[in-house]
């Protein structure tokens, strides 16, 4: 019986995939299996990855013909997976070694629908690990209690699937929007909170993740970067109403952000993001903008007044100057 599924999404890979699979040597037991899916490579990818067939036992590779996208490369890996838990890796990290058997013994102590864990942050030779974001550890907790307050960073503001180890008994939680190329994990984080029954946070570091990958999509300014807003429609739909200023202060800050580095878009598409985003606000309630808006940092309340120019003024600013005068 496979106690564990690991999910390898990957395209065009070449630089990496073969530290990602010699990490995965470190960490194979006889019950657990390792899912590649090489998402349309033309590059040595999925020749790389099958010579590993030979030295990482549980490993199968699976190819796609054609790019389908990293959602549904995970989709494709779930659907194939027969561990009792899952957990994702990026072709482009590495794991430590002993890390997956601890985040596996972690799950099944606890006994709980998911367990979520920290990383570390990996620029050059630079390397910052990022906790998760709730100081209660190896507590078994309700996931919708970790979405608020809406104020500070909470759980939904960690959304990468590969921080943490699920049952896979929980189906349909588990797959991603096949219709988005990016943002995938901001809807698949937010239902898995809403939905599932109970959780924990560990104090485990072990994957490294990359940034700054050249040809990631988060460096990459093409029209796939509309799907941010595809994804928040998604978080938006059905969604309770205790829960909407938090929802709403996610996809402020994350606008703001998408257009402080918008220069990596062409002049068209940055007009096109530029309307989607001003679209997208103006479908929020105003007075919940305004108030998420005014609680940001100067810069990004700056950002967002001039996408929105006739957003009212914040409450609290007019407190300030009355105070003033």
């Amino acid at each position: 019986m496979i106690t564990l599924s690991v999910v390898v999404p990957v395209r065009d890979g070449e630089r990496f995939i073969a530290d990602a699979l010699a990490s995965l040597r470190r960490n194979a037991r006889h019950d657990f299996e390792f899912i590649v899916v090489d998402d349309g490579s033309v590059d040595a990818t999925g020749a790389i990855a099958e010579d590993f067939l030979a030295d990482l036992p549980g490993l199968a590779v699976l190819r796609n013909p054609t790019p389908v996208g990293l959602a549904d490369a995970r989709n494709t890996g779930l659907t194939a997976a027969s561990g009792r838990f899952v957990t994702f890796m990026d072709g482009d990290d590495w794991l430590a070694p002993g890390y997956l058997p601890r985040l596996v013994e972690a799950i099944d102590g606890l006994g709980c629908d998911f367990v979520r864990a920290d990383h570390v942050q990996v620029e050059g030779r630079k390397r910052v690990v990022h906790r998760a974001p709730l100081a209660r550890r190896g507590a078994v907790l309700s996931p919708r209690d970790a979405i608020l307050p809406a104020g500070v960073r909470t759980m939904v503001d960690y959304p990468y699937a590969w921080a943490g180890v699920y049952r896979r008994s929980l189906h349909d939680l588990l797959h991603f929007p096949g219709s988005l190329h990016t943002a995938e994990d901001r809807p698949w984080i937010w239902r898995l909170h809403r939905e599932a029954a109970t959780f924990a946070v560990v104090s485990l570091a072990g994957v490294f993740y990359r940034r700054q990958v050249a040809g990631s999509l988060t460096q990459v300014g093409d029209e796939r970067q509309l799907h941010f807003f595809d994804a928040f429609d998604l978080v938006f739909k059905d969604l309770e109403e205790e829960f909407l200023p938090k929802a709403v202060r996610n996809f402020c800050a994350l606008l703001a952000h998408h257009l402080e580095i918008a220069d990596r878009f062409t002049p068209q598409l940055r007009a096109r993001f530029e309307e989607r985003g001003a679209q997208a606000v103006r479908a929020l309630p105003t007075d919940v903008v305004v108030d998420a808006v005014s609680r940001m940092s100067v810069d990004r309340e700056a950002t967002l007044r001039a996408l929105l120019p006739d957003l009212p003024p914040s409450p609290h600013v007019r407190l300030r100057r009355d105070r003033e005068d």
